[in-house]
C-alpha cells in the first residue's frame, strides 16, 4: 500500500515538514527530504497500529492528483508516495515456537490464569500494552 503525503519544503533553519492527508494527525519532519521521507514511514506505521489496536478502519490512500486538487493550501508543497509494509495491516494468527525456561513458563502461566487469559492473548495484550503507539 502507498500513502501520498505532503511535504513542506525545509530550509537551511527548518526541517522539512510531511503531512500524511488519508492518516488524520498523522506527519512527521526531517532535517533533509530523505529523513523526512523515513520518518514519514514510521509515522505512517504508528499510526495504522494504534488505530487497528482502537479497532478502527484504515482508510485507504488517495490519488496524489485527487488530493492536489482538495487542498489547495499545499500548493507550494511537494507531493511524494510514501509505501507502507503490508504486515503491519496484517492481524492474521500466526503460530510460533519460543524456548523458554520452565520457571518462566510456570510464571507467566499463572499470571495468565490470574488475568482470565489464555497464554497466547496474554503475550498479545502485554506487547500491545508495551508498544509506544498504546500510551
Amino acid at each position: 500500500m502507498r500513502y501520498p503525503v505532503a511535504i513542506e519544503p525545509g530550509t537551511e533553519t527548518e526541517a522539512f515538514g510531511v503531512v500524511v492527508p488519508d492518516l488524520p494527525g498523522c506527519f512527521s519532519a526531517g532535517d533533509t527530504l530523505e529523513e523526512a521521507l523515513s520518518q514519514a514511514e514510521e509515522a505512517i506505521a504508528a499510526w495504522i497500529e494504534a488505530a487497528l489496536d482502537a479497532g478502527q478502519d484504515i482508510p485507504q490512500p488517495t490519488s496524489v492528483d485527487a488530493l492536489r486538487k482538495q487542498h489547495k493550501a499545499w500548493k507550494a508543497w511537494v507531493w511524494a508516495v510514501v509505501k507502507v509494509d503490508p504486515a503491519v495491516l496484517d492481524d492474521t494468527l500466526e503460530r510460533v515456537n519460543i524456548s523458554l525456561p520452565r520457571r518462566v513458563l510456570h510464571r507467566l502461566d499463572a499470571l495468565a490464569r490470574a488475568s482470565g487469559e489464555t497464554r497466547s492473548g496474554f503475550i498479545a495484550r502485554l506487547a500491545l500494552e508495551s508498544h509506544p503507539a498504546a500510551s
